[in-house]
């Protein structure tokens, strides 16, 4: 099985959709549709600080992240932030998870970007068990206010 990790594409558009309500209902959020169209076509706006890579298992697109990049005050370089990284409960377990974040080290490398950081749920015990292997916690707690 061979793993490929590009850029998406608009024709990549009706699979992503399929795997984003996937992911959505993996954590049992909600999103209103205008915010998944707004994603969807930011991913493509040049102005736009997000960018998607797309995970092939055998040519077909079983895997995503979204990200964004911006700037921060403790770094000279620019930050990637890792928002939502999601493979397809099929394929789990045949290395896509971690062909997308080798994929994203490489990247931050090679533009230069100062760090990498994401968050996941407490209880996503298989998704830390990844990320474990990259990094242990940093012991920060996140907060979020809502509006």
């Amino acid at each position: 099985m061979t793993v490929t990790i590009r850029d998406a594409r608009p024709e990549d558009e009706a699979r992503w959709r399929a795997l984003w309500a996937d992911y959505l209902a993996f954590y049992e959020v909600t999103v209103d549709a205008d915010i998944t169209d707004s994603t969807w076509r930011r991913v493509f706006d040049p102005a736009s600080a997000i960018f998607m890579r797309m995970a092939e298992l055998d040519g077909a697109v079983v895997g995503f992240t979204l990200c964004l990049t911006h700037e921060g005050t403790w770094i000279r370089g620019k930050d990637c932030y890792l928002e939502d990284l999601f493979v397809s409960e099929d394929v789990r377990g045949k290395g896509v998870g971690r062909a997308l974040m080798d994929d994203l080290v490489a990247l931050c490398k090679k533009n230069g970007w100062s760090r990498l950081y994401w968050h996941t749920s407490e209880q996503n015990k298989t998704a830390r068990a990844l990320y474990d292997t990259y990094v242990k916690s940093d012991g920060h707690i996140r907060y979020r206010i809502n509006f």
